[in-house]
């Protein structure tokens, strides 16, 4: 028997679609054999498996599990709860891998899986791999086990163990997404007051979209804390290993500028540490982690990237404009929204000030949000690579580590591929606006070249 899978639905960092269209309980089934496959090839034996809280989650997941245990594996369910919640288990339990299903920030109708093998992430080449394998019915058989296990208390202790934080007045928006009965746990070890809303786990999403980095999904957080008086609030994605946030004020603090508050106790604990960003985040962000005596590293956008480069450079933390944080610092070195949070009022803590107080601190540039230019999959990679082709010939000062970073006199405009969207990706930041009106239109100019129009922008 073989399998073959939608073409689309083979990302650069995990496997995702959308159910009913490109995604069925088959493809997870099949999913199953073929990880099953590859992880039994390396010597596994046992591998966990998580849901986030997606109405078709359950159905996804009991597909997987079965072409799981018919490659002879013992699987461990943990059943629902965010992705990092699945990559803890991975760390604890006695097993050697991991799958969850999710959707993580995508809309409602999408879902997927993210894969965990032999402390590593599965992504990029592996994942064609497993395409392969899957056509070809490359498949061991056997017949495994299932059983569950319940780490949501463990995982909650491990999130405030070596806490160092005073109390502030926190709100708390988990989206309806996976992480809500983790933070409601959470608040109750924390000291301070804290203010939990949408923590219900609901597939649909009724409040809003779950995706903190588009600033209209943080305005019942900015209401609740204005209204309440409080010092700061976070607010998770759909799976939770993305983090919003925002001050007093409700200014939202995006991922570079939470990593210039999480970079600066780390940094006074580890002297010199190499900190990795990626290529989206502010110049600013760059600068401020040489002046704290650390080694800043741009490196590409994408999780399981920003992991294998941690590994292989000793980075105790890394973070991304999505809101992806990183810690190996006290932590396993994966992206973790909730412990991101404690992490940070630890760090607002230490520094002696509030977050509004540190955000006034920060130096100022202006920036565009981040642009998303819908293209067709098949286009959007030979485009950046026109881009780049041009921009060479024209000997411009081009960093091309994840697509086409540009740095001129005014700042920096950036263009690049989504590798989880069928879009470009544009940023640019300046010293002023009429610098970054130059920047816009040296970035519009690339893109009409290659026959593509700016027409709006979408989210931070």
């Amino acid at each position: 028997m073989t399998h073959t899978f939608d073409r689309t639905i083979l990302r650069e960092y995990d496997i995702r679609g959308i159910v009913g269209k490109t995604l069925a309980k088959e493809d997870a089934w099949a999913l199953g054999r073929s990880f099953g496959s590859l992880a039994g090839d390396e010597g596994a034996r046992r591998i966990a498996v998580g849901r986030d809280g997606r109405l078709h989650s359950p159905e996804l997941e009991s597909a997987l599990v079965d072409g799981l245990m018919e490659c002879g594996l013992e699987v461990v369910r943990i059943g629902v709860g965010s992705s990092p919640m699945l990559y803890y288990a991975t760390n604890v339990l006695d097993v050697q891998g991991g799958v969850q299903v999710t959707g993580s920030h995508n809309p409602p109708e999408y879902n997927g899986f993210k894969m965990l093998l032999n402390g590593r992430s599965v992504f990029g080449e592996e994942i064609q791999e497993i395409g392969r394998r899957s056509e070809a019915g490359a498949w061991s058989d056997g017949a495994g086990t299932a059983e569950h296990a319940d780490i949501l208390d463990s995982y909650v202790d491990r999130l405030v163990q070596g806490f160092r934080g005073k109390g502030f007045r926190i709100g708390w928006d988990p989206g309806n997404g996976a992480a809500g009965p983790a933070v409601e746990k959470l608040v109750k070890k924390l000291p301070g007051e804290h203010f939990v809303i949408h923590s219900k786990i609901d597939g649909t999403f009724p409040a809003h979209h779950p995706d903190p980095t588009v600033e209209a999904n943080l305005a019942d957080l900015k209401a609740l804390v204005r209204d309440n008086h409080l010092d700061m609030g976070f607010a998770f994605d759909g799976d939770a290993d993305r983090i919003g946030a925002v001050d007093s004020t409700g200014r939202a603090l995006w991922g570079d500028q939470i990593m210039m508050i999480l970079a600066a106790p780390v940094l006074k604990e580890l002297p010199g540490s190499t900190i990795i960003a990626d290529v989206k985040a502010s110049q600013t962000l760059f600068d401020r982690i040489a002046e704290l005596g650390g080694q800043p590293l741009m490196w590409k956008t994408g999780h399981s990237l920003i992991k294998a480069k941690m590994k292989e450079t000793g980075a105790p933390i890394a973070g991304e404009m999505s809101g992806h944080i990183f810690f190996k610092h006290r932590w396993y070195g994966f992206d973790d929204a909730l412990y991101a949070a404690v992490r940070l009022i630890e760090a607002v803590s230490g520094s002696g000030k509030s977050p509004t107080e540190l955000m006034d601190e920060m130096p100022t540039s202006v920036a565009t949000p981040e642009m998303r230019f819908p293209v067709e999959e098949s286009r959007k990679f030979a485009i950046v690579q026109e881009v780049l082709d041009r921009l060479t010939s024209a000997a411009a000062e081009v960093d091309n580590v994840d697509g086409a970073r540009v740095k001129t006199d005014d700042g920096w405009w950036l263009l690049r591929a989504s590798n989880t969207q069928d879009v470009l990706v544009g940023r640019c930041e300046a010293k002023d606006e009429a610098a970054l009106a130059r920047l816009l239109a040296q970035l519009d100019d690339q893109l009409a070249k290659s026959g593509v129009e700016r027409t709006e922008s979408a989210g931070h």
